[in-house]
């Protein structure tokens, strides 16, 4: 497994790092940082397929495998799982590169979000055909 390429689900969409001023007092990361990570991320891919605002509605499924610590290169990769009549599901899955091992992604979490196209009056809107 160790010489395997680094196949992760969908597309790269954010990456950052975790810091001290996002841990709980035990020095892990909290959960909500991490799931804000992820919502960014899925939020970036619906916007882009639904051109234009996005709403999210749900987070389905979430599941935190592995905890975060502060200095973790957090990665998220998003891709859609289905397309509704106005709404998106993106798997968004987290994966982090760890001290001296910064050749192995790790990973974190992972979870279903489900995002709604708002149009300009700030109703549900059809998401548009690619």
């Amino acid at each position: 497994m160790e010489n395997e390429p680094f196949s992760p689900p969908g597309a790269l969409a954010i990456r950052t790092i975790a810091m001290p001023a996002d841990t709980n007092p035990s020095g892990d990361i909290f959960g909500g940082w991490l799931m804000s990570q992820m919502d960014l991320a899925g939020g970036a891919v619906a916007h882009t397929r639904a051109k234009g605002r996005v709403a999210t509605v749900a987070v389905d499924a979430m599941t935190f495998h592995l905890p975060v610590f502060v200095g973790d290169e957090l990665s998220c990769y998003a891709e859609i799982v289905k397309i509704g009549k106005t709404s998106m599901h993106i798997l968004v899955t987290a994966y982090v590169r760890r001290g001296i091992e910064r050749h192995r992604h790790i990973k974190v979490t992972e979870g279903t979000f489900v995002y709604v196209a708002i149009g300009p009056d700030r109703k549900p809107r059809t998401v548009p055909e690619e």
